[in-house]
């Protein structure tokens, strides 16, 4: 079994768990300031959903895509590739928004949630709006996790322990922060995190391309009309770039620990590498700059209190 595989959904997971734990623990926090820890198992019902829901959406896309490779047993070559492409690329504009939106709103995370939770205790339905917050929360991060657990080729066992690493470090955290009063230096863990994401989602954008080679590959070796473009290896990849499958294959160690972390494959056309330098250029480029513009909005507020 290659443990090394479960590494990016551990990764992911234990990320997008700290986000979630996080907003946990700052309800939990408003609520015990307010004295309303009555509301606290609304609170834990929340979370209990808001992993329910995440469990039912990927047992949901299991048991689909199940049913279609059933359904349609012919177009097993095309259907895996062809999926590959759809969620790698939703996973691709989910998780990279995700990570640009969180660099950006963390700094106020805890305020809008606290501004939330004050206005939903003096409701009515103080309890439901809790649970709510909380759920959604939950939800949205489980859900990122279980799409991007549907790009990665691995079995069952493989998959459920990186989910079970992630989950169990995120716990501990969340304990370690709002239980045991643990001083963790957040800021670098979601910088070293964010880092690690981004070299996991541009490994993705690799896979999803090589996807659409296969694809086009299939579709040209099934139907009369070629859409190979003839320009080498590839189908519409263009060229090889480099070769070093003799030197570092990406399915032994340690090279399989390069490709699920850094998205390292030992075989690399034109248009892969185009696009993992882009996605730098882009994505890369504007992480880097929330970072920096984070660090220079912090710094006045060090000198005063100083």
């Amino acid at each position: 079994m290659n443990i090394a595989s479960a590494l990016p959904t551990a990764i992911v997971t234990l990320r997008e768990g700290v986000e979630a734990a996080l907003v946990v623990g700052i309800v939990l926090a408003c609520l015990n300031k307010a004295e309303k820890t009555d509301l606290n198992r609304w609170v834990f019902g929340g979370v209990a959903a808001g992993l329910l829901g995440s469990i039912l959406i990927g047992s949901f896309l299991g048991l689909g895509l199940q049913q279609l490779q059933y359904v349609m047993p012919n177009t097993q070559g095309l259907l895996k590739p062809i999926l590959g492409i759809l969620f790698g690329s939703i996973a691709i504009v989910m998780l990279s928004w995700m990570l640009l939106w969180m660099t950006r709103q963390a700094r106020s995370l805890k305020t809008e949630i606290g501004q939330t939770v004050d206005t939903a205790v003096t409701s009515e339905a103080a309890g439901v709006s809790i649970f709510s917050l909380v759920c959604i929360a939950v939800l949205r991060e489980g859900f990122e996790a279980v799409l991007f657990l549907f790009t990665q080729s691995q079995t069952l066992t493989v998959s459920l322990m990186g989910v079970a690493a992630g989950l169990l470090g995120a716990v501990l955290i969340g304990f370690g922060l709002f239980r045991w009063g643990i001083r963790i230096n957040l800021k670098l863990f979601f910088q070293v995190m964010g880092v690690l994401l981004l070299l996991i989602i541009a490994g993705l954008v690799v896979s999803v391309c090589r996807n659409v080679d296969i694809t086009f590959t299939t579709l040209s070796q099934s139907n009369a009309l070629d859409l190979c473009l003839g320009l080498g290896e590839s189908c519409v990849l263009g060229p090889l770039v480099w070769d070093t499958s003799q030197v570092l294959p990406d399915k032994q160690f340690p090279g399989v620990v390069f490709k699920v972390l850094l998205g390292y494959r030992d075989r690399i056309y034109v248009v892969q590498l185009l696009a993992y330098v882009l996605f730098w250029l882009v994505i890369g480029r504007r992480y880097f700059s929330s970072l920096s513009q984070a660090s220079h909005k912090s710094e006045p507020k060090s000198s005063v209190s100083a």
